[in-house]
């Protein structure tokens, strides 16, 4: 070897040898705010499925590591540092469909669903006027909706009575001479007006057209609706304060961080919207939300510079608040017989369901209904917006999927649509979501609270395709889990992640029922529900690039229950409870 190649062959080798000893010197990390260890951490992130650590710097997931060590190069002065204990994590939990502004008031105001004796309405009234100020009135109630069911129940030990339980004004009168009450059973159609109220109404002593009169001749309080008497306590009634809805805001938001979930798709209506505006700029909005308008007012937001992703008042991009898609309606609920279906209900043969807000005694009614939907479809797309539509029954469902195949045949791009519910689908139809890519927004624990009327209804045979989240899953559907919370007024609907998890899973009540669970071929595994909760919900609004999933870049929501609930027995699941919730790298709630 000459000496030039000899010198050369030198300083290659000093240059490897200094590369290489540069490489085993480490680097310093740059110190975290919040650091977890000791975890049983579940990312939902394919490339790197489980962990033991995390590490948050500002609002983003800075590191997940395989053990404590590496994580703990990440700590400062100034870093939290958690030791979880062997906790469960996951991806902060999205909560795909709530209706915001009526959950508060079921908190705040009166809540008689499960109420169908003296003692529950005095107990309820009781708990009510203890959180409102004199002069309130309270308002809410529905009771009589577990009449017929106890709570929980499967179904198969009904009680039915010859005549519903009707409350009388003198059952509350002593706890509410300072709070006028007008409550409603679940039907809407019988009211109850305390003393305090008739006389807010001038009708204290009157029996007027509408109001019952007991055996003395005076109004017991029961009001019927339409009526004369049911307009006048209308007319009476006081509304509810700004600070009083703020109150109830407030509550909704302290039960969501409690139960582990770090955002909501919300059925938005304009007056709360601007609720979370205020809350927001008062450093109070805990969750993040993403807001779904009704359909029609596509054009309206429009015009006024508003589209997905956009804050409600300074229309700029937001991450905490902002809005999504547009909420339509095909049919009814369930819970009505208004659900529609190609078959009538087996208990009412003469119904089929009704068409929501397009209802036509005109024969072609199909055609011009769906064609109403499809131009506010299109106009909502002009907007910026997609639609995600409320579908329930199997013929809504069908009329829905044939409307976004007419989109897609026009060239219209399918990301993000939904269809709401998917409660009843019919075999063929199941495919066809993921050959449209529509996802299936459902709510678990709906199977959990309706299987008690369930197959009285519509019958065993379409019972199969009733809340079938392995079939669409199986058919390469994606799900994205909504809890509806509070519910209908026929129906209580929990929101607390555990429930729609266990539903999902066991597919039984929340005592238990049916032991082998109902249709229990559409069980879905632990794993496929915290999907469904997570990364689905990120992209069901367009964020699964920055949400979703623990991974590295990603923004930290985070939250970690006290079991793994992939590993426990199934009904373990239901005494799952939340210990941290993270939103945005902050902690928003510590057990």
């Amino acid at each position: 070897m000459n000496k030039r190649l000899f010198h050369m062959f030198l300083i290659i080798c000093v240059s490897v040898l200094l590369i290489g000893f540069s490489g085993c010197k480490k680097e310093a990390k740059t110190p975290a705010d919040l650091v977890f260890l000791n975890g049983d951490i579940h990312t939902v992130d394919p490339d790197k499925p489980a962990a033991q650590a995390l590490v948050v710097t500002g609002n983003t997931i800075t590191a997940v590591c395989a053990g404590d060590d590496e994580a703990r190069e990440y700590v400062g002065d100034k870093t939290r540092v958690i030791d979880l204990n062997s906790a469960f994590v996951v991806p902060g939990i999205i909560d795909g469909h709530v209706h915001f502004n009526r959950a508060g008031e079921l908190i705040n105001d009166a809540n008689l669903m499960t109420v169908s004796d003296e003692n529950g309405l005095k107990k309820e009234i009781g708990r009510v006027v203890g959180i409102l100020d004199a002069g309130e009135w309270i308002t809410g109630g529905l009771w009589g909706a577990y009449e017929q069911w106890v709570l929980g129940d499967a179904g198969e030990k009904t009680s039915k009575k010859a005549e519903p339980w009707r409350p009388n004004r003198s059952m509350i009168d002593p706890q509410t001479p300072d709070n006028p009450c007008f409550l409603c059973r679940f039907d809407y159609k019988e009211w109850l007006a305390n003393t305090a109220a008739l006389r807010e109404a001038g009708l204290e002593d009157k029996v007027i057209e509408g109001l019952e009169a007991g055996p003395d001749g005076k109004p017991t309080g029961i009001v019927f609706r339409p009526s004369p008497a049911f307009d006048k306590l209308q007319e009476a009634r006081k509304p509810k304060s700004n600070k009083r809805l703020l109150d109830e805001n407030r509550a909704a938001l302290k039960a969501l961080r409690e139960a582990g979930i770090v955002e909501v798709h919300d059925i938005a209506v304009p007056d709360q919207t601007e609720r979370f505006v205020e809350l927001q700029e008062n450093g109070e909005l805990t969750c993040r939300v993403w807001l779904r308008p009704d359909l029609s007012r596509g054009e309206e937001l429009k015009e006024k510079g508003l589209a997905m992703g956009l804050h409600p008042k300074t229309k700029t991009k937001d991450m905490w608040l902002r809005y999504g898609a547009l909420k339509g309606y095909i049919d009814g609920i369930m819970g009505t017989h208004g659900a529609l279906f190609f078959e009538p209900y087996d208990d009412q043969p003469d119904n089929y369901g009704h068409w929501r807000r397009h209802t036509s005694d005109d024969p072609e009614f199909k055609v011009r209904n769906m064609e109403k939907m499809y131009n506010l479809v299109k106009i909502g797309l002009e907007g910026g917006f997609v639609p995600n539509v409320h579908a329930i029954g199997t013929r809504g469902v069908a009329e829905m999927l044939d409307l976004y195949e007419r989109l897609k045949n026009d060239g219209t791009d399918l990301t993000g649509f939904r269809i709401i519910h998917a409660q009843v689908v019919r075999d063929q139809d199941f495919p066809r979501f993921k050959a449209l890519n529509v996802i299936a927004e459902v709510n678990p624990y709906h199977l959990s609270d309706d299987m008690r009327w369930m197959e009285e209804r519509i019958g065993h045979e379409r019972c199969k395709g009733a809340y079938a989240f392995k079939s669409l899953l199986e058919n390469g559907a994606m799900l994205s889990f909504g809890s509806d919370w509070p519910g209908t007024s026929a129906a209580l609907y929990h929101m607390h992640p555990k429930y729609l998890i266990y539903a999902a899973v066991a597919r039984k009540t929340i005592q238990g029922t049916p032991p082998e669970g109902w249709f229990p071929e559409q069980r879905i595994s632990v794993e496929e529900a915290i999907k469904a909760y997570t990364i689905n919900n990120a992209y069901a609004c367009f964020e699964a690039d920055m949400r979703g999933s623990l991974t590295p870049g990603k923004l930290a929501d985070i939250t970690v229950f006290d079991r793994n609930l992939i590993m426990i027995p199934q009904d373990d699941i239901l005494n799952a409870e939340a210990l941290y919730t993270v939103v945005d790298g902050k902690i928003v709630f510590e057990k």
